[in-house]
């Protein structure tokens, strides 16, 4: 079964020490959990066996005219002025820089899957199983091993590769994500198998 490498929300207005998330508690679980650091030896290990890597960002037009007024993330994000596409904030962290070749999947909502170009992707590429991580826990990666699941897609997570602004938060998002994927870590993970 073909896989791919799907890198959630690893941008700068999230995870970067100098982003605006990056000095609060979401900034503080990724520097102490190592998520960075641990995110690019994953990137470096699908590479290495031949797995395409997929960068999953969320983003808005500088109007935020794709953003839900219902709903109270994105509101907030529109208020802080984060997210907005071409800017700093919403490019890959540099330690996780895309490659040529690499897929560039832009959302405007929780999930990768809806309205993106993800599910064209993977059915094009004949991929059967998602490996992911990132940031949040509770949102993005919960999102992708739901919603990956719904779709017949085999969902790993690397659990020491994600954070949540809580340890607490994290915890509770990896134990209701229990029946719906499998987890391992970027030290054990085999992207060929």
């Amino acid at each position: 079964m073909r896989s791919i490498y799907l890198v959630l929300d690893m941008e700068n207005d999230l995870v970067s020490a100098d982003g605006p998330n990056g000095k609060g508690p979401l900034g503080q679980q990724v520097q102490s959990r190592g998520i960075i650091g641990r995110t690019a030896k994953a990137i470096a290990k699908a590479r290495a066996a031949g797995v395409p890597v997929g960068y999953v960002r969320v983003g808005f037009s500088p109007d935020y005219r794709e953003a839900p007024s219902t709903s109270a993330i994105f509101n907030g994000a529109k208020q802080h002025g984060l997210f907005k596409l071409g800017t700093w904030g919403t490019e890959v962290h540099k330690d996780l820089a895309p490659q040529p070749g690499d897929f560039d999947i832009v959302k405007h909502r929780v999930s990768p899957f809806y309205a993106t170009n993800l599910e064209a992707i993977l059915r094009a590429h004949g991929i059967g199983r998602i490996v992911c991580s990132g940031v949040s826990t509770v949102a993005v990666v919960q999102g992708t091993v739901r919603d990956g699941h719904d779709r017949d897609y085999v969902v790993t997570v690397l659990e020491d590769c994600c954070a949540s602004a809580t340890a607490e938060d994290h915890e509770a998002a990896i134990r209701t994500m229990q029946r719906f994927a499998t987890f391992t870590t970027s030290d054990a993970v085999d992207f060929a198998a």
